[in-house]
């Protein structure tokens, strides 16, 4: 398919050119009445030219306001008349009409419509995935609704069908930006790369691309990388003020909380010296004034620290992190009142606040106000964002022991030194601390009124004795407002003033000696409030920088960016058509903790077309999209704020704990995506009707919270007035608010729909596709068919299991001699489909083979020196995987890598054993009280107590060298054929070259609890698995066509299915109805698990294990092997197996005589043999020198160094690298967006085109053989 060139108008003018006219053709037909003629004929010809020029590609890059306004008035009268002429025809139009409709709504920013259209366009069109700009943009409108599940899937299958496609940065950009949510840090980071190295157009600058990329690092944790990755971008020449500033404020910030980047005084100067340049730089970011505030704070600088936070309050909206740390100041000083006043600002603002509840709770306590202080731990307890639940749990329970030993009576007989929880969430601000009270007021009551029930309550006096000394609010906040006016006060009220400040001062020292405990248990360094305190989330990335809050560098690795995270999405100008008006976000829209959620100094102008837009709101900002919103259809748990049942006012529901733990957190927390649900047909659906279709007649939105399985939950209730995406669904042109549609789709598929047959093609369609070899066209390398769509998991297989027989027996062969190991039979029950595992018992007994070659005592004798990958897990039960602080059971199965020697890792090996044994004699001296913690544990309702023990697991040890391990390496020629490493009936012996751990043997060692996480085996290929012992492993299986779900699950546990490490949790299976092998593998005993067959093993004892793959030279292997060949490519891994490569050494070493394999390996040596003639004429053509370079023996496939598709005969090396003999190999599409016309690259061929022609011709079906090779 077409690819957009370089230049934007060579685009329009080749669009227009080549498809106008036929549509217009397809539309005459489709019309229903003279009418629809008129109205489409009041465009002129020129305008049709035009607009023939504009689709999905010019997104972020047309320009509708200033000189654009002729544009726009163009694309609104051509939505007019296209809308007309549909609704005339009663929807009976070609489906190119509602790609075009999508196209010109996407444009004009009206995502509703648009997504309306491209839905009707995808449900007429059976071959929509053709249209590469079709998927661009439907996946630009999934990403506005952050349905980013849906959106990587459109954006991934464009760069499938089409990896020259125009907009391929913009897309890595984005899919960089989803995968960072998500956090999926290696996907991120590759698709950041990606963007980096092509020099096409986007709507970010490489410098902000690296700012992500640098960010991405400090996420990880890789804060020297960070730093570093930093600094090299401020050397960048030319940085613009705006990057530059958010470069610097971050490496400040995490100078100030990363204790790994050096001393504290140094850390400090360094943080303090970058704040101040980047607030040189940007003297209006409110979120730099506070860190430098928190700076100052920690080295003891209270004015300066005060200056700051005042300046941050002027310049950013309010901001709870803002005001909780102005309490901590005011607390340090002793100053409660002040503190109380600042953190009930911080908990107005925020009211999942967790370190302002917790610093309130410490404020109270310390002025023994226990009552009050319990309610403030037990509103940060009810945080989401509380991350020492259990130290403030213990707390509670102290303090309510402490109250109920206090004499009858003497609670009401106590002075209370500060007002009430109650009398407090009225008090104001503290005047002198801000110039924008009035407007603070006002947005607090604002969101006091969305937060409650929508009405408000006045809150009834509390009464309470008073002491001389005590001043009232009243007096406070009257104190306030005359220290505020100073200088312009009348003799009475200067007496006044006098008055209240002795009084004041009297109070002031009347709480002195309730004051030096200030600092609790729960404050931080230099009685900081804590620097976990908010938990995770706080690891925040708002707009464009990823700003971490104070919390931040507290926060886990694998949380450090949350669902509800901001992402760090585009400035305004950068995803829009044209310069979006500002929208300043609610507090309900902000994400929960965050210091501003769109602070200032994160909107880089940057170098784009349209550098003037509005910096005010970012129109694709994310807020608190969880896991479910991307994957879940309907919501139970989802309330919308003005839900909340309640006849108190908001803070009695904070205080009942009967407030909804997401409100406040944003309403968009809960914001479901955009898409059918799968499997189902609906005809009631809006877009099915032609004239609901262009969301013309659709109704306003009623607040839907919860959809059926026919619909699609609304996305925003009219009622709590909250944007989405800081963007409101609303109709520039209309006063009427439209939801966007809902989506009609066809029968058994989802918006990217589910491969209901094979991916592969059948015999008799490749045997017709090799008749038609001039035929057929070569957009991509693909090795799949044409007519084939982009590869999808499988369905699941229909009908599902009853419950009964989720739990099957496992195959198993018990082997009595070395006849039985030999026998052919054995051969074929082990490579047939319908057993995805066989268990091969007695194996070693059977053949005599000497195991303890393979044992730790030999190990370290032979080798001791060789190197030992280890991860490092927590010890957890084989069935379960919990969380690490043992509180839910998660798929996330998280484990550091490290390097040890075998020798080093046998020593603990040794005295982990050594320890058990101790351990064991223990429990039996002490075996009563084991049984009662035990049945204590088991009323914890599903609660494991963490944390848990860490292990080590020795795993992939190379035992490929026959120079140090030939003993052990001879010995395995004893297993039969079809297991050994190496045999002619073996696919991967005929690569060519060493792939490690596949066609070469690794080592594992274990302890108890080591774990091989969830995955199939690379490319498919099958697996041997021998344990050497002396200790079980027990596996968990799963077989091959049920591998679509394992995905699904994995991508509802936010978790890539091919390159992370899950472990499944076994109840979700069965209520999937996915059955699970489950056995134990005990010494000498062999597993072989089938092609493409899911599994996840966990060590019962001490032991090692031998592991490599084979690859049984039959249809079954060679076809999943390319399914997942392409799956891979479309989801941006490299393929281990290099499969063109390896289809032309079989085709010249082997004689198939299997129909299907033959055709199969046939029409790929067609498909890249036209590839190769196709390629060589353009390049001839165009005066391109094609340098012969002949393979050498045992040379490795190539890969591309860029984008890692394997890359066959014709390679495209940089001349640098020819000259260097470096010969470091891109694709063409790489060297393309590199160097447009390739003027940079050399081209050098590996093989002649008659050597190829001639494998090609001589590779014949031969005659089935008399027997099956054993």
């Amino acid at each position: 398919m077409k690819s957009c060139g370089v230049s934007l108008a060579a685009a329009a003018a080749a669009a227009s050119t080549a498809s106008f006219g036929d549509e217009e053709k397809k539309m005459a037909a489709g019309k229903a009445s003279g009418q629809s003629e008129e109205d489409f004929a009041s465009l002129t010809a020129e305008e049709r030219e035009l607009l023939s020029g504009l689709d999905s590609r010019l997104f972020g890059f047309l320009r509708l306001h200033e000189d654009g306004a002729r544009t726009k008035a163009l694309l609104l009268k051509a939505v007019g008349c296209y809308e007309s002429l549909i609704l005339k025809a009663e929807g009976k139009v070609e489906s190119d009409f509602f790609c075009q409709l999508g196209h010109f709504n996407l444009l004009l920013e009206d995502y509703p419509k648009a997504l309306s259209a491209y839905q009707r366009y995808y449900s007429l069109q059976s071959d929509y995935w053709k249209n590469a700009a079709f998927l661009y943009g439907l996946g630009l409108v999934y990403f506005h609704y952050n349905a980013f599940q849906w959106a990587i899937k459109a954006f991934r299958e464009v760069l499938y069908v089409d990896p020259s496609f125009c907009r391929a940065k913009e897309i890595h950009l984005r899919l960089g930006l989803m995968f960072k949510v998500n956090t999926d840090f290696e996907s991120s980071l590759k698709h950041f790369q990606l963007a980096l190295v092509d020099c096409n157009p986007c709507t970010l600058s490489n410098a902000e691309i690296r700012f992500h990329i640098a960010h991405l690092y400090e996420t990880q944790r890789k804060y020297h990388s960070a730093k570093e990755a930093y600094e090299q971008l401020l050397q960048t020449e030319n940085l613009p003020a705006q990057v530059k500033a958010t470069v610097l404020q971050q490496l400040g910030w995490m100078h100030h909380t990363v204790d790994q980047l050096g001393d504290k005084a140094t850390k400090e100067n360094y943080a303090i010296q970058c704040l101040q340049k980047s607030l040189e730089a940007d003297p209006n970011s409110g979120q730099s004034w506070y860190f430098l505030g928190r700076c100052y704070s920690s080295i003891g600088k209270v004015q300066d620290a005060f200056i700051s936070y005042r300046q941050s309050i002027d310049k950013s909206e309010a901001s709870a992190d803002t005001w909780c740390s102005i309490g901590v100041l005011y607390q340090q000083q002793n100053q409660p009142m002040d503190a109380l006043q600042a953190y009930i600002c911080a908990v107005q603002l925020d009211h999942g606040h967790a370190a302002a509840w917790m610093d309130l709770g410490t404020l109270y306590e310390s002025c023994n106000q226990s009552q009050d202080a319990i309610k403030c731990y037990l509103n940060a307890t009810r945080s989401k964002n509380c991350s020492n639940t259990s130290a403030l749990a213990a707390r509670i329970k102290y303090l309510q022991a402490q109250l109920c030993n206090l004499p009858q009576g003497s609670l009401q007989n106590k002075t209370k030194l500060l007002p009430s929880i109650e009398e407090a969430w009225s008090l104001p601000i503290p005047a002198e601390l801000t110039s924008r009270q009035g407007a603070m007021n006002t947005a607090q009551q604002n969101t006091l009124d969305a937060w409650s029930t929508g009405h408000t309550v006045s809150h009834p006096p509390v009464q309470q004795q008073v002491h001389s000394w005590c001043l009232t609010p009243q007096k406070l906040q009257h104190l306030e407002q005359l220290r505020a006016n100073r200088n312009n006060l009348n003799p009475a009220q200067k007496l006044m003033l006098e008055q209240l400040e002795s009084q004041f001062v009297l109070m002031q020292q009347q709480q002195q000696g309730l004051h030096k405990g200030q600092s609790s248990h729960l404050a931080g360094p230099n009685s900081e409030r804590p620097l976990s305190s908010t938990g995770p989330s706080q690891h925040l990335q708002a707009a464009g920088t990823g700003i971490q809050n104070q919390n931040g560098h507290s926060t886990m690795p694998s949380n450090s960016v949350t669902q509800g995270a901001a992402l760090n999405h585009l400035p305004s100008h950068t995803a829009t058509s044209g310069g979006q008006q500002g929208i300043t976000l609610t507090k309900e829209s902000k994400p929960s903790g965050n210091t501003s959620a769109v602070p200032d100094t994160n909107r880089h102008s940057g170098e784009t077309p349209n550098s003037t837009a509005s910096v005010e709101g970012l129109p694709n900002h994310v807020h608190q999209v969880t896991a479910d919103a991307v994957s879940s259809p309907s919501h139970g748990d989802s309330k919308s704020p003005g839900l909340l049942s309640s006849d108190n006012p908001q803070l009695s529901a904070l205080l009942m704990g009967k407030a909804n733990n997401n409100v406040g957190t944003g309403t968009c927390d809960k914001v479901n995506n955009i898409h059918p649900t799968v499997h189902t047909k609906t005809e009631n659906s809006v877009a099915s009707s032609p004239s609901s279709a262009i969301s013309t007649a659709t109704p306003s939105p009623k607040s839907t919270e919860q959809t059926t399985t026919n619909s699609v939950t609304s996305l925003n209730s009219p009622h709590s007035g909250h944007a989405v995406n800081g963007d409101a669904l609303e109709d520039s042109q209309s006063p009427i608010k439209t939801d966007p549609p809902l989506i009609g789709h066809k029968p058994n598929s989802q918006i990217i729909p589910s491969m209901s047959v094979s991916i592969y093609p059948s015999s008799a369609e490749v045997l017709k596709a090799c008749r038609n070899l001039g035929k057929n066209g070569l957009s991509n390398s693909s090795i799949l068919l044409d007519k084939c769509p982009p590869p999808r998991p499988p369905p699941p297989p229909h009908p599902p299991l009853p419950k009964d027989k989720l739990n099957p027996p496992t195959p198993s062969i018990y082997l009595e001699n070395k006849r039985d190991a030999f026998f052919p039979p054995l051969h074929q029950f082990c490579t047939n489909p319908n057993n995805p595992v066989t268990v091969i018992r007695g194996l070693a007994g059977a053949l005599k083979l000497d195991l303890g070659l393979f044992s730790t005592k030999t190990l370290v004798e032979a080798n001791n020196e060789h190197l030992v990958e280890v991860r490092t897990q927590l010890l957890q039960p084989s069935d379960e995987n919990w969380d690490p602080t043992g509180t839910k059971k998660i798929w996330r199965c998280e484990s550091s890598k490290s390097q040890t020697t075998i020798a080093k890792y046998a020593q603990y090996q040794a005295s982990s054993f050594q320890e058990s044994l101790k351990e064991e004699n223990e429990k039996k001296s002490h075996h009563k009280d084991h049984s009662d913690n035990e049945s204590t544990s088991s009323d914890n309702s599903g609660r494991r107590k963490g944390p848990f023990k860490t292990i080590k697991f020795g795993t992939n040890i190379d035992l490929s060298d026959d120079r140090k391990w030939k003993l052990q390496l001879h010995e395995l020629t004893k297993l039969p054929a079809f297991v050994r490493v190496v045999s002619a009936g073996n696919l991967l012996s005929h690569v060519g070259h060493t792939i490690l751990g596949m066609n070469t043997v690794q080592l594992y060692m274990k302890v108890p609890g080591s774990r091989t996480p969830g995955h199939q085996e690379n490319n498919n290929f099958c697996s041997v698995n021998i344990n050497i012992g002396p200790g079980d492993c027990e596996w968990f299986v799963v077989p091959e066509n049920y591998w679509g779900i394992m995905n699904d699950f994995c991508e509802r546990n936010n978790m890539n299915f091919l390159m992370g490490s899950w472990w499944p949790n076994l109840e979700d299976l069965y209520e999937a109805n996915v059955p699970v092998y489950r056995f134990i593998q005990r010494p000498g005993d062999l597993v072989w698990i089938n092609a493409g067959t899911v599994h996840w093993v966990q060590a019962i004892g001490w032991c090692n294990n031998i592991a490599w793959n084979v690859g049984p030279l039959t249809a079954c292997q060679y076809k999943l092997a390319v399914e997942r060949y392409e799956w891979n490519k479309l989801q941006s891994v490299k393929s281990i197996v290099p499969m063109v490569h390896l289809s032309w050494n079989i085709a010249r070493n082997i004689k198939v005589s299997d129909p299907k394999l033959f055709e199969m390996i046939k029409y790929c040596l067609l498909r890249t043999l036209k590839q190769c003639q196709t390629l060589r004429e353009a390049l001839i053509a165009a005066g391109k020198e094609i340098v012969w370079h002949e393979r050498t023996k045992e040379e490795p496939a190539h890969y591309c160094s860029i984008c890692e598709v394997e890359v066959f005969n014709l390679l495209y090396v940089t001349n640098e690298s020819n000259s260097r003999k470096t010969y470091i190999v891109h694709c063409l599409d790489c060297a393309r967006k590199i160097s447009g016309n390739l003027e940079n690259f050399v081209v050098l061929e590996q093989y002649k085109m008659e050597d190829l022609m001639q494998v090609y011709d001589q590779f014949t079906l031969a005659p089935p053989l008399p027997s099956s090779l054993s």
